[in-house]
């Protein structure tokens, strides 16, 4: 990999500087989050990100997400994808709402990356053990478009196979870097740098003590609104001032975990909610918006063998505890987007700078509304 070592670093130790939203009093709803407040709160999964930094033209990435550390195509889990809309490349997508299942980790990249990663993914698993006698795979690869103002070399495809490796290799459980990092590398949201950003919830213990995880790449366009108080307004009157405007296009990736025994069904009706978080934000899911979101349950009793002649799984009924379930995605997918606002940095290539979004003058603005730090 290509990397410019000291431009990255240099990124990384700001965003560790910049806060969550909980740290500016930004928690969304009412449930609790995970220890983490990330998606690795869902037993078993895991993240890899890759961050791609060439020159003064190529500003990319890859994140990989692992429902579980086994292999996916031996051992898969219930999966549903609901699209918003559909301006977007989602690769596998017809498979996974026709058999309700993931067999492969799911990538995020650039748009015209994702063939490239797609290969990549497949050849590293057609070498895993066990895989010698394989003849197809789904690959289930995402993305969003940062060819625009900073990864404005899109054309060459800059992502490596080695690159993908890495980060599927690297995956982990623990804490999840957030902002300009990985597939969100070149991003923007809202006019301000995008990212990845990361939320969790856990649910009552009435419902079964679950926990939703969303992890989302965000490089759509709106006008912002945080728990309600008018922040694109405030942050740019002029902008918002005339009904000519900018299209509010742009794409967003969410990625939702659970470890509730839900079928594939019930996981998308879970997704569906996902879009509900993304509107609290101020999202119209534009024109030209690729707006899609990919559930999946990491429940052992609901794991689907290769080839099973039958399957016997425990799965939650179409009861009133699944409410508990869409409330959390909700909340997750809201708070997921404005961590990545948050700690997303200033970024540049030669074609120009995306900067972070103010801190300081956000800060001010939801004080105002009367949303502070507890």
């Amino acid at each position: 990999m290509i990397v410019a070592a000291v431009a990255l670093h240099s990124a990384v130790v700001r965003a560790q500087g910049r806060p969550r939203a909980r740290d500016l009093g930004v928690a969304p709803g009412v449930l609790a989050p995970g220890p983490l407040n990330a998606i690795t709160d869902v037993p078993g999964v895991l993240v890899g990100q890759v961050t791609v930094i060439e020159a003064d033209s190529v500003r990319t990435g890859i994140t990989a997400i692992l429902p579980h550390s086994g292999n996916l195509f031996f051992e898969r889990v219930p999966a549903a994808i609901v699209v918003g809309n559909g301006f977007g490349k989602l690769l596998g997508s017809t498979q996974v709402n026709e058999l309700g299942e993931l067999e492969t980790p799911i990538l995020l990249t650039c748009t015209l990356c994702v063939w490239k990663a797609a290969d990549a993914m497949i050849e590293w698993m057609l070498g895993q053990p066990g895989m010698d006698k394989v003849r197809s795979i789904n690959a289930v690869v995402g993305e969003t478009n940062d060819g625009y103002e900073l990864n404005i070399a899109i054309r060459s495809r800059p992502i490596t196979a080695a690159q993908v490796v890495r980060a599927l290799t690297t995956a982990r459980g623990g804490p999840v870097e957030e902002g300009s990092v990985g597939a969100g590398t070149g991003t923007r949201a809202f006019d301000w740098k995008g990212g990845i950003g990361t939320s969790s919830r856990r649910v009552q213990p009435s419902v079964g003590a679950y926990t939703v995880g969303v992890l989302v790449q965000t490089n759509f366009g709106g006008v912002l609104q945080i728990m309600g108080a008018p922040v694109g307004k405030e942050l740019e009157p002029q902008k918002f001032s005339s009904t000519i405007r900018q299209p509010a296009d742009g794409s967003i990736m969410m990625v939702v975990a659970t470890d509730a025994p839900l079928s594939d069904r019930n996981l998308k009706r879970l997704a569906s909610r996902a879009l509900m978080g993304l509107a609290r934000t101020g999202s119209v899911a534009g024109n030209g918006s690729g707006d899609y979101v990919i559930a999946f349950s990491t429940a052992p009793e609901v794991r689907r063998k290769r080839d099973a002649e039958r399957l016997t799984t425990t799965e939650m009924g179409n009861t009133e505890r699944l409410s508990g379930l869409y409330e959390a995605v909700i909340e997750s997918t809201e708070e997921a987007i404005y961590n990545s606002l948050f700690k997303a940095t200033t970024m540049s290539s030669k074609a120009g700078t995306v900067e972070a979004i103010p801190i300081d003058r956000v800060r001010e603005i939801l004080g105002r509304y009367g949303i502070r730090p507890r």
